[in-house]
């Protein structure tokens, strides 16, 4: 018996979705084949910028900002900003070497003092991502004016701490201290092994889990979400509170490096961490986003720097200012997307 066919029934096949376009398809490596394309330039104006050591200090310096950038995704795809993570390393840094310090004289200069501070270091993280996310939610204010606020106020706070000077770790915690910065295993500096493992963990909490969608489909419409019973407040919150813990993590490897924390302490590293985000693909108004740009877009830059200082273009005081026109040339090809 013959089957029917299902246009004598009225019914409509449905066509297949279409390919992607392959202009789509290098679109969205744009920034991996940016970075190759810096690589390659910079090799033919300094043969020095391949070197082993070179790449190294590239990779350990994007740690940093990587790090928090990784973080910074989940709130800027959640339609959210956080404009203090520079003032709130400094706050975590004085913080941290105050009690390891005092821990010192009591606990002496051992593991356990380091692994206090390091612990003080990522609850202040968290509280200060808390207080962040409950007051832009339950106070229902824009995350710019809040973020905008406590920008100051952090670093305000270290400043009092410092009585403007510099908070300084005792040279025997320092001394044990010193390999979470400088250390190494199989060859690799810590800072980078950390920046790949909490790049892989934020990669597989976007993209594998139930809070990652939550985030997104958040920053894509929050109205829609609430409709679909999401928890939109407490996906909020806990965003920031992962930003937060983020900015510990960094700060926890950034101390070693200079063993004090001064009022200039982290300066520019929200400049650093949103432009990471942007150049990585998140778009600026929520919705999408992807770690793996996050990760490119911090190399990307830390990549133009370190040009910069090897080829003397132009001043190394002007490095800010080429972080500042990528940024509004990336927004400037985001206008419109969601």
């Amino acid at each position: 018996m013959s089957q029917p066919d299902p246009r004598a029934a009225g019914t409509t096949a449905v066509p297949a979705r279409p390919p992607r376009p392959v202009l789509t398809r290098v679109a969205s490596l744009g920034p991996l084949l940016g970075l190759i394309a810096l690589m390659v330039a910079a090799t033919l104006l300094n043969p020095d910028f391949l070197t082993v050591a070179n790449l190294s200090n590239v990779l350990t310096r994007a740690a940093f900002s990587g790090i928090i950038a990784v973080g910074m995704t989940f709130v800027i795809i959640s339609g959210g900003i956080d404009l203090s993570v520079g003032s709130m390393a400094a706050l975590i840094a004085g913080s941290m070497i105050l009690i390891m310090n005092a821990l010192s004289v009591h606990l002496g200069p051992g593991l356990l003092t380091i692994a206090l501070g390091m612990l003080a270091a990522l609850a202040i993280g968290a509280l200060a991502g808390l207080f962040h996310g409950t007051v832009i939610t339950r106070g229902r204010i824009e995350p710019f004016i809040v973020t905008l606020g406590t920008l100051g106020i952090f670093r305000a706070v270290l400043t009092y701490l410092a009585q403007g000077g510099a908070i300084s770790l005792d040279s025997g915690v320092g001394d044990r201290y010193g390999p979470v910065y400088y250390g190494s295993l199989l060859g690799v500096p810590v800072p980078i092994l950390v920046f790949t493992a909490v790049a892989l963990a934020g990669g597989v909490i976007l993209n594998r889990t139930r809070y990652g969608r939550y985030v997104q489909a958040i920053g894509s419409s929050e109205q829609v979400a609430r409709y679909a019973a999401i928890n939109v407040t407490g996906i909020k919150i806990l965003t920031y509170v992962l930003l937060g813990v983020c900015v510990g993590l960094a700060t926890i490897l950034y101390v070693p490096r200079l063993g004090s924390a001064t009022p200039s302490t982290g300066l520019l590293w929200e400049l650093e961490a949103i432009a990471a985000v942007i150049i990585g693909g998140t778009a600026l108004r929520g919705g999408s986003g992807r770690i793996w740009g996050t990760v490119v877009g911090a190399v990307l830059l830390v990549t133009i720097e370190n040009v910069l200082n090897l080829t003397n273009i132009i001043s190394v005081y002007l490095n800010a200012a080429v972080t500042g026109f990528v940024i509004i040339g990336v927004a400037f090809f985001q206008r419109g997307r969601r």
